[in-house]
């Protein structure tokens, strides 16, 4: 009986009408619906920037224990994410991140999912989610996951390259002033037993050189000396690197294979901790803003 259904299976399936699945459904009466869904194509010549951000990542920080100020663990696994979400959506031309947000840039003359910006933005996002929660064991080996995290995007449009140097100037800036507060806060709270409340009040009103001293003079520490990638942030760049790869060959006249090495240039996200807000940076690497690019 089994076998008598499929055949008759097999045989309708032959002779129904050849259309295209996605053509007939075009053709039902239901396809009204889509008069619905919003036109948001961006503008055309545009530097298009999808920022994201932790939600609510003060309270996962402190769930996960992260170390403070600052947490390598938790800034590597940032990058690593980061770098997943370039290697899979190849128009994006440079990224910064800082603490729990990442910016991503599409080229000026992307093409990618028609320019719609919803497109855009839940790509990046959910690439970003995912593989913070993949990734997550190879950098908090001892620390489990307790509930997954959560990341909010938005876009925004630049339409000059001056316009987007302004922007990832001004995120390297918040990284600067973020990190310098959190640094002296910690330090007070961690070496000199302040509660939080009481940290807050000693730097209400303070200016950078006052936390610069407060840094040196009660903890013996120049805040010039600390690491590039807490106080810059990172930058990802697209670079041509060389790579050593051991591969078997077999040689004429040998019966047996033959390891060697062999030398191939293939292009990488390269992570960067390092000055953007200056021309040395934009100078060295112009291809970044290439029209061409």
């Amino acid at each position: 009986m089994l076998r008598c259904c499929r055949a008759g299976a097999a045989i309708a399936a032959r002779c129904a009408p050849a259309f295209p699945r996605g053509l007939a459904m075009a053709k039902s009466k239901f396809e009204y619906v889509r008069d619905f869904e919003a036109d948001d194509t961006v503008l055309p010549n545009c530097w298009i920037v999808v920022r994201l951000d932790g939600r609510n990542f003060h309270r996962f920080s402190e769930q996960h224990e992260f170390k403070k100020p600052n947490d390598d663990r938790a800034l590597h696994l940032m990058t690593k994410c980061a770098q997943t979400v370039m290697q899979e959506l190849e128009d994006i031309a440079i990224a910064y991140g800082q603490s729990d947000e990442y910016s991503f840039v599409f080229k000026k003359k992307s093409r990618w999912f028609k320019r719609r910006a919803s497109k855009f933005m839940t790509h990046v996002v959910s690439q970003f989610s995912s593989s913070y929660v993949f990734y997550w064991k190879d950098y908090f080996k001892d620390q489990q996951l307790l509930y997954p995290p959560g990341f909010d995007g938005r876009i925004v449009l630049y339409p000059s390259n001056q316009n987007l140097k302004d922007y990832l100037s001004w995120r390297q800036a918040d990284c600067h002033i973020n990190n310098l507060y959190n640094t002296v806060f910690w330090m007070l709270v961690q070496r000199s037993g302040l509660t939080p409340v009481q940290a807050q009040e000693r730097l209400r009103g303070t200016l950078a050189g006052d936390k610069n001293e407060i840094l040196f003079s009660e903890f013996n520490i120049n805040y010039n000396n600390e690491p590039l990638m807490y106080r810059k942030g990172t930058v990802l760049i697209w670079q041509k690197v060389n790579e050593v790869i051991t591969k078997k060959i077999k040689l004429p006249k040998e019966e047996e294979e033959k390891e060697v090495e062999v030398t191939r240039t293939k292009t990488k996200v390269v992570p960067l901790h390092c000055d953007i807000i200056g021309d040395q940076f934009w100078e060295e690497y112009p291809e970044i803003l290439a029209e061409d690019s």
